[in-house]
């Protein structure tokens, strides 16, 4: 299959450079919007042909979500798999990201935490893992504009086995702070201004720490960039003052080739059943030569 062959959401690409492997992991679900059945991941050698689906995790009977399966990333950490992906409460009602855990990158992926690892009584969604200069385990996620109108991406202190928070979450910006993403304006919520964050992801660009994620540009799915002033996690954060994309494209992330080249991965259009994955060489974005 070709990339344009496959439907899936907020792409995820795990480099297997021993093996000479890509991995691609997202929202598989054909309407990710409603009842959720569980996530696939497709396995290329060359970034053009991809084999698959694999089925890489299906709930658990007594697992604690229905739908909205969202949103999945596998990280290599300590020598295992982790799975962080966004799941939709059936005891609330609230979305959460979990951690799950498998021997192989291809699964089966099993719950790790206690259902949802952030806030209880938060709408939160996308986390993603990052390991501090200390080796402190760390997840950043969005807290949903539909809650507090002004979404936030926030970072939470993770114990070092992934199975539950270590602290409380902290507040590193609102998407208002960013000059390229404007008002997102949804019919449920009649005359008020929202501003929408998703899908962080950070990495490293030389010694800048800087975190990508998505917002809207009137209405129009867009990607930004967001650069740490103090090169850690705390920021401040300084962010570019247009996107990175702005095509009705994001939630995206940057993977090694097994090359060396940094690749920026995205969705687009953001529109369902059209969800494509697009690669875009980072240096092509940054303007490095």
């Amino acid at each position: 299959m070709l990339l344009s062959e496959i439907q899936i959401r907020d792409p995820y690409i795990v480099t297997d450079k021993e093996a000479g492997a890509y991995y691609l992991f997202g929202s598989t679900d054909r309407d990710i919007w409603n009842e959720g059945t569980g996530f696939d991941a497709y396995v290329s050698r060359d970034l053009e042909h991809w084999e698959g689906p694999h089925p890489v995790f299906r709930p658990e009977p007594d697992f604690f979500a229905e739908k909205n399966f969202w949103a999945p990333e596998v990280h290599v950490y300590q020598g295992r798999y982790y799975m962080f992906a966004t799941f939709r409460r059936k005891d609330n009602g609230l979305l959460g990201t979990a951690i799950l855990d498998a021997d192989h990158i291809l699964g089966p992926y099993r719950s790790r935490s206690q259902g949802p690892v952030t806030p209880e009584d938060w709408s939160s969604l996308d986390g993603t893992l990052y390991v501090d200069e200390q080796q402190q385990p760390w997840m950043v996620f969005c807290r949903e504009w539909q809650q507090i109108g002004d979404g936030t991406i926030c970072a939470m202190p993770l114990d070092h086995d992934l199975t539950a928070a270590a602290g409380e979450p902290v507040t590193l910006f609102h998407a208002s702070a960013a000059p390229w993403a404007t008002p997102f304006y949804a019919e449920r919520y009649p005359g008020r201004e929202n501003f929408v964050t998703d899908g962080p992801f950070l990495f490293r660009n030389e010694d800048r720490l800087c975190l990508i994620w998505a917002s809207f540009i009137d209405n129009r799915y867009a990607l930004g960039l967001a650069v740490s002033e103090s090169g850690t996690l705390q920021g401040p954060w300084t962010h570019e003052d247009t996107p990175l994309y702005g095509s009705d494209g994001g939630h995206g992330m940057i993977f090694e080739t097994t090359e060396g080249e940094k690749m920026l991965a995205l969705h687009t259009p953001n529109r369902t059943p059209y969800e494509r994955t697009i690669l875009i060489p980072l240096a092509s974005l940054l303007g490095i030569e």
